[in-house]
């Protein structure tokens, strides 16, 4: 590894309307390393990253690339200086296939100079491309018809391609399971090898360890230091991170749950689950583990009324529910945040106040007269509790960080007064103080007597959480742990279908 820095950030300053973004930060990436970023949400890390992509332009300070200074004015402009990235949202055409979304602006031609674009060759090269993270994707479906890991890939899959000698990672796991995440950083090791730079941005302090050489902590747009990972313990980098330590990541106040919630009983959902026997009581969070595709999702968006019932029954406090539609469980006292804030959780264009509010109108105006000042002192009480991250609730959704939109989407259901929540991945993508934040407002709620369903693909989470856990393999729950009752090992080998007895896809 090179002691010289191939990219170079030097005093980098960026202000949004109300919020100044970075505050003179400092950043330096060399050939063969993974130099990794960290801090809460809102600390700078995905603007600082976009600036090093070209995606938005510093207001102050010098990017150079191997010692001269650069001027990025798009990502095309850094694409040409070698430089690719994984943005954290993703920046796929939805209507296009995974051949398309890959080569996008760079489709190879069958004749050099001619218009014409040479499918088979993108369609063979895609292929391959995937095959590197072990994938075997039909290439010619559109990637709205993927779900969120393989879109991920895509993303990724994307941008190697390119050829990059500086990549940028925003996140790039957050969607990922295990067995994925593990390809993927056999692939980053390979890069290494190569000399290919890497910006590593990432909540998960686990990961950092075994893929990071430096870190660099930034705090509230500032640079607060650059360690080399072998040197620091997590405490240390937490309190780095946060300003704080941080006691108690899984905080529970665990006591005897109340009466039955929600049952399930034989409950099959068109393309998700079959036969689901289930149950929550009033007072305990009860976990779903399983691998992206195992029926998580899709189990709880047939309690959700967002997906057809094929058969079986679902209980409410004892009473039979047929789901028929969101609308008709929130009026039931149920509520859903879902795994995918920007598609199904918030409306981005909208502010803060009124996304705050929007599953909870009727409640609060049942006359149809909506007051737009009670509005805001609704919003701002919830930005005070959850420590949302805002210069005014009359801000715009999209304008905030992942993580603080992530706390207005619970804001929007703690606002429903729901007595049956459930949260899927709630704090994927949210750094280790607002995870902690998290965990002891979703303690709370239990201990406030609501009934709590949390679908996570963070095993930690999964037991430090959860009363109960039930696991899930290709689409049959397999099992089920009283908290104390599990472990990882236990837990991964069910969701991997060790021991269920039930046939895998391979066999």
């Amino acid at each position: 590894m090179s002691s010289q820095p191939i990219l170079e950030a030097r005093g980098i300053v960026k202000q949004f309307p109300g919020v100044r973004a970075l505050d003179g930060v400092n950043f330096d990436v060399r050939p063969g390393e993974v130099h990794v970023l960290i801090g809460e949400n809102g600390a700078g890390k995905s603007t600082l990253s976009k600036i090093l992509m070209g995606v938005i332009a510093a207001d102050e300070g010098e990017i150079l690339f191997e010692g001269r200074p650069i001027r990025l004015r798009s990502p095309l402009d850094a694409r040409q200086h070698g430089i690719g990235g994984v943005y954290q949202e993703f920046m796929l055409v939805p209507w296009l296939n995974v051949a398309q979304n890959i080569f996008l602006n760079r489709e190879p031609r069958r004749w050099k100079g001619l218009p014409f674009v040479d499918h088979r060759r993108m369609h063979e090269e895609s292929r391959e491309i995937l095959s590197a993270f072990g994938l075997e994707v039909d290439t010619r479906l559109p990637v709205k018809h993927l779900d969120t890991a393989l879109q991920q890939m895509v993303e990724i899959s994307k941008v190697l391609s390119t050829s990059p000698r500086v990549l940028v990672l925003d996140e790039p796991t957050a969607m990922l399971t295990d067995r994925e995440v593990s390809r993927l950083f056999e692939r980053i090791e390979e890069l290494r090898r190569q000399g290919v730079a890497i910006v590593y941005i990432s909540h998960r302090l686990q990961e950092i360890r075994k893929i990071g050489d430096r870190v660099t902590v930034l705090r509230d747009g500032r640079y607060v230091g650059t360690v080399n990972i072998r040197d620091v313990s997590d405490d240390q980098l937490v309190e780095m991170m946060v300003g704080r330590s941080i006691s108690q990541m899984y905080p529970r106040s665990r006591r005897a749950p109340g009466a039955e919630a929600l049952r399930l009983q034989g409950f099959s959902v068109k393309g998700g689950p079959q036969e689901a026997d289930f149950v929550v009581r009033y007072g305990e969070i009860v976990g779903l583990a399983g691998l992206v595709g195992a029926g998580r999702t899709e189990l709880v968006r047939g309690i959700f009324g967002i997906d057809p019932i094929q058969k079986g029954e679902l209980l409410i406090d004892g009473r039979k529910v047929t789901p028929r539609s969101p609308n008709q469980m929130i009026q039931l006292g149920v509520g859903l945040l879902s795994e995918d804030r920007k598609r199904f959780g918030l409306a981005l264009k909208s502010p803060v106040h009124w996304n705050t509010v929007m599953a909870s109108l009727r409640r609060h105006f049942p006359r149809g007269v909506v007051r737009e000042r009670k509005v805001q002192s609704i919003a701002r009480e919830y930005v005070e509790k959850l420590r949302i991250v805002t210069p005014s609730v009359l801000r715009q959704v999209r304008y905030l960080s992942g993580g603080n939109q992530q706390k207005v989407v619970m804001a929007k259901w703690l606002d429903t007064k729901a007595k049956i929540l459930i949260f899927d991945e709630p704090t994927r993508g949210i750094d280790v103080g607002a995870k902690a934040e998290v965990h002891a407002l979703m303690d709370q709620l239990a201990q406030e007597g609501n009934a709590i369903i949390m679908i996570s693909s963070d095993l930690p989470e999964v037991l430090g959480m959860s009363d109960r856990i039930y696991v899930l393999f290709q689409k049959r729950i397999v099992g089920e742990f009283k908290h104390g009752e599990a472990n990882q090992e236990k837990i991964a080998s069910l969701m991997l279908g060790i021991g269920t007895g039930v046939k895998t896809n391979a066999s």
